[in-house]
């Protein structure tokens, strides 16, 4: 009987360095389903679109991060389940968290990525909405007969979950 074992799985490359799953050891992460999440992010080019469809009035001269790296940060660390800043003091070292968001160096600090959240603004919300909606109609080749919205609001958050019915 044939036994097959894939001792690693390779990611695409980050400037010129070589990205790999490797399951003997070395530099370890609890982090680890962030490269994958990385790669989908890559082909729908989600956070992309955000990042290009967002105005950054920052001083380019001064900054270490561009605009999509910062949203890449935030989003990613989102994903993984750190929704406070304050968790970016130790996920800015994180080897897979900068290998997803395309840096070796360190990422950016919760201070960095909270004047990003304090610049949104309604104008912000809606480029972003409408890139959701956008990449939700381009994965259907042809529209829901239905579509269910269930909006849920309390005190704290509005969450809804969205039916498609075929």
């Amino acid at each position: 009987m044939t036994e097959c074992y894939q001792t690693s799985i390779p990611f695409t490359p980050v400037k010129r360095h070589k990205v790999e799953a490797d399951f003997s050891g070395g530099d370890i992460t609890s982090n680890a389903g962030i490269p994958l999440l990385s790669q989908i992010d890559q082909k729908m080019s989600l956070t992309r679109s955000v990042a290009r469809a967002l105005t950054d009035s920052r001083r380019k001269a001064s900054c270490d991060h561009s605009l999509e790296e910062l949203i890449k940060q935030r989003v990613y660390a989102l994903a993984l389940g750190y929704e406070d800043l304050n968790d970016h003091s130790e996920l800015r070292h994180d080897l897979a968290l900068q290998t997803a968001t395309s840096r070796i160096e360190t990422l950016a600090s919760p201070a960095t990525l909270c004047r990003l959240e304090q610049r949104s603004d309604r104008e912000a919300a809606v480029a972003i909405h409408q890139i959701l909606f956008q990449q939700f109609i381009d994965v259907h080749d042809r529209p829901p007969k239905r579509l269910i919205l269930d909006f849920d609001a309390t005190d704290t958050c509005t969450s809804f979950v969205i039916v498609t019915c075929w």
